[in-house]
């Protein structure tokens, strides 16, 4: 049996990885380790919790007490490194927080592995640490880091951690860098969860700038497809692209939201840019498709629709998530620069 950490597996791609591995490696058991800050919620694990392969441990990445005895509990084999901050708007707010979970929490994890005798290690990281593409062009692995908010540089600076792992000590570590991620489960601070669930309210939908930021969505099916077969079979030291090859406008993802629930455009809201906001991302992943033999395979389209359709199921779940702490950031980000007597989302 193979034993695999996966660190971050309460959070959105952490807790649908937990369940690709539980479903399709039957020799294989999780630990599955997260901190349960806000964006970490066991409800979407509830039907595995109790699955003998499955073992949750609470600890944080920055303590390195609590994670040595998190190796000390199990036999762990292979570390999938998916732990992190990772709201560009929150990171902006409190950079702090991101250098302690992103920066400290990955050397100290990197620390306890390597002295644990990991023999396999992926490290998830972000398209964002590329920084911005003009009108033309694509992020390849051999694109210069040029992080450009606190959050990407925070994700940089853990690449480059674990680059140096590799070189310093022959450390079997892998990067993947993902394009934008979308699906059920995602915490309603992300671009669409938080358009359906205004929409869903008949609330305004707060649309940065002019709209016009493009981003290259992919499912997180894919994506743990993706991350899976990079674990699996790719090169240590090697970094590797994942991206949907879906490059879209955010104005038009939010158009498109509004049609599929039937809304009307009246509820967009134009608010003031981000701060450094990053103009495009797009995503080479030819690299990915010839040595991991991985290709995206969800269609947007068809992938919107079954998102949205499952937040109209989930209805109470996503009301539970943005009562309490969640008003009070959404007010912080969005209420000034909401029209005046637009209502809080």
């Amino acid at each position: 049996m193979t034993t695999l950490l996966i660190t971050g597996g309460a959070g959105f791609i952490g807790a649908n990885l937990v369940r690709r591995v539980l479903a399709d490696r039957p020799d294989w058991n999780i630990v599955n380790l997260d901190a349960l800050t806000y964006a970490g919620d066991l409800t979407w694990l509830a039907d595995v919790l109790r699955d003998p392969r499955h073992a949750f441990e609470k600890a944080d990445l920055a303590d390195r007490a609590q994670i040595e005895t998190v190796f000390d509990r199990h036999p762990i084999d292979w570390v999938a490194h998916l732990a992190a901050e990772s709201h560009v708007d929150r990171s902006i707010l409190e950079p702090e927080v991101f250098i302690r979970s992103n920066v400290l929490g990955t050397q100290n994890l990197l620390d306890v592995a390597r002295k644990r005798g990991v023999k396999r290690f992926l490290h998830v990281s972000t398209d964002e640490v590329y920084g911005t593409l003009g009108a033309e062009g694509k992020f390849t692995e051999e694109t210069p880091l040029a992080p450009n908010s606190p959050y990407s540089a925070s994700k940089a600076a853990s690449d480059l951690l674990v680059r140096a792992a590799v070189h310093t000590f022959g450390f079997h570590a892998i990067t993947s860098r993902c394009s934008n991620n979308y699906g059920p489960r995602q915490f309603p601070e992300k671009l669409i969860p938080l358009m359906i669930a205004n929409a869903l309210d008949g609330k305004p939908l707060p649309v940065y700038g002019d709209g016009q930021q493009v981003r290259d969505w992919i499912h997180v099916d894919d994506h743990c497809t993706g991350l899976l077969a990079a674990l699996e079979r790719g090169r240590v030291g090697e970094v590797y692209n994942f991206g949907g090859e879906c490059e879209l406008p955010n104005l038009t993802v939010v158009k498109t939201l509004l049609s599929v629930l039937g809304k009307g455009e009246e509820l967009l809201r134009f608010v003031a840019d981000r701060p450094g906001h990053d103009r495009r991302y797009a995503i080479d992943c030819s690299k990915a498709k010839a040595e991991l033999g991985w290709a995206p395979q969800r269609r947007f389209d068809e992938g919107l629709r079954a998102t949205v359709r499952w937040y109209r199921e989930h209805a109470d779940w996503v009301a539970r998530i943005r009562s309490g702490a969640y008003r009070d950031y959404y007010q912080l980000q969005y209420g000034g620069r909401l029209a005046p007597g637009s209502p809080p989302g």
